[in-house]
Formats: structure tokens, sequence, C-alpha cells
């Protein structure tokens, strides 16, 4: 893990083998990743994406197994997608500043055998704290794919007391208590945009644990139009995930009959938005 941090907002650690997603997430001396309070879905790259407090699903799945399309030797797309284990080639760093920011670029190679190639930048404003996410997926094969992407952003819930609330244009009502649904948890995703947003906002908080801030998110609504919000009190886990997604929670078959996966040519590129800030 490579540390990562501004005058202002979280420290993090990035995951130079994983993609660069986030691992830790400090505020203080506070680590909000979930670790190992976490289920097992038998996928030990997922086990360990799953540990921190950001990962990337994509850029062929972004949900539990799926067959690949067209096939007949039952070969299935795998958990989360094919993003995660694949390691970071850094273009540039630089946290010596007031602000702090760095470039990379990921090659990935797809359940199909197919290759894409993932450019990631992040930033994080020292004035404001705010962290920043831009990446941008191009299709570096020979064959369209159906481009995904969803961003975990997992949270350890032990964290948490009966203060803490999901609010959101988004949610019923504008918002309500994290503890929403069943015990020991459940899972919901909504459409994200309202009205003609280029960004949707979730807010979580106050969380008395670092101080009573409240983490707010942002993300765009042209290719993240969905949101997808999980919770698992089921021991050992103790988690909850804010997850913007760029498909409604449906099965492959189901989106590809109703026009709605699309289809990313070769040489071209799709790109993904995320911030997000304590404050």
């Amino acid at each position: 893990m490579k540390a990562f941090s501004a005058a202002n907002g979280p420290r993090l650690f990035l995951d130079e083998t994983s993609v660069l997603d986030i691992g830790g997430c400090f505020i203080g001396d506070t680590d909000l990743s979930p670790g190992r309070a976490i289920p097992d879905d038998g996928d030990p790259r997922i086990d360990h994406s799953l540990e921190g407090f950001l990962f990337t699903c994509g850029p062929d799945h972004i949900r539990h197994p799926e067959p690949i399309e067209g096939r007949g030797d039952g070969k299935a797309y795998p958990l989360h997608g094919s993003f995660s284990s694949h390691p970071a080639e850094i273009l540039f760093w630089d946290a010596q500043g007031e602000d702090a920011e760095c470039h990379a670029r990921i090659p990935v190679t797809m359940a199909t055998g197919e290759p894409a190639l993932l450019e990631r930048h992040w930033r994080i404003d020292g004035g404001t704290g705010e962290v920043s996410l831009l990446d941008r997926v191009t299709n570096t094969g020979t064959k369209p794919f159906a481009p995904v992407h969803m961003y975990h952003m997992n949270i350890g819930a032990w964290l948490f007391d009966e203060h803490v609330r999901l609010a959101g244009r988004m949610l019923e009502g504008g918002g309500f208590p994290w503890t929403f649904g069943k015990e020991p948890g459940g899972v919901f995703c909504v459409p994200a945009r309202q009205e003609n947003e280029q960004w949707a906002e979730i807010a979580l908080g106050p969380v008395a644990a670092i101080g009573g801030l409240t983490l707010k998110v942002k993300f765009r609504t042209d290719t993240l139009p969905h949101l997808q919000v999980w919770r698992n009190q089921k021991a050992p886990a103790h988690v909850l995930g804010i997850e913007p997604v760029s498909h409604r929670g449906a099965s492959r078959y189901e989106l590809a009959e109703k026009g709605e996966l699309g289809l990313l040519k070769p040489g071209k590129s799709i790109e993904y938005g995320l911030r997000f800030s304590f404050v």
C-alpha cells in the first residue's frame, strides 16, 4: 500500500497490486475500511478488495458470476468482474505540497481473454480535503464488449451509532437510518439522477467515532446513473457499502434483452467520476 494524503482530507493507502484502489482510509487515527468484517464469497481477489475502503468492479461484470454470452463451456464472468488483482503502473505521483495527485495505467485482461485499459487519476484538494477520482476505460481489444462499472465504498459499520443516517435526493423520503431493511442486512438499487443533475450526492453521518463528520459522496450520473447501497451485519461481517453503479440490479440477460447493456467498440473509451469528502 502506498500512502496518499494532502494538507486536508483523509489519509489514504492506495493498493498498487489491485488497480490502485483504496485500502485504508484514515480520519486521524481511525481507519474507516471494514478490514476482515466482510463476508467471504469464495473469491480471494474480492476477499482482498472488500477489506479496503474502495474497490472497483468491471470492466466486464459488476455483480455475482453469470455465464459469458455465446460460450458453451460454462465459463462465467467472475464475481464483480476482472479489475481486482491487476497491478497498477504509476505514471505520476506528487503528494509533497498542499494538494496530492497521481496518475496510473492498468492493463486488464477480461474474462473473455480480451484486453482493456484503465487510466486512473486520483487527486486530493488540500484546501477542501475533497478526494476526486477520474477513470477512463478503453477497449484495447479487437471485439466490442459491454462496459459495466461499480465503485464499492465499504465502511466498517461498528463505527456507527443510532444517529447515523443515509441522506440523498434519490432516497425514499430523502433519507433514513443506516440500519435500513431487515436484519442482518440487505441491498437496494435506485436511479440516482434527479431532474438534470450531472452529479448525484449521497451522505452518510454524522459519525461520532470520527468527530461527528459526515461522509459525502458525489458521482457522475451520465455513466453511473444508479446507486446501490448494501449492508451486512451477519457475523463476522459488519459493513455498509455505498455503490455508484452503471446499471440497475438485473441479470445481464435482462439488461441485454432490454437494450440497456450497450457496447464499447475497439479503440473507444468511457469515463466515470467519483468525489468524496468528510465534512
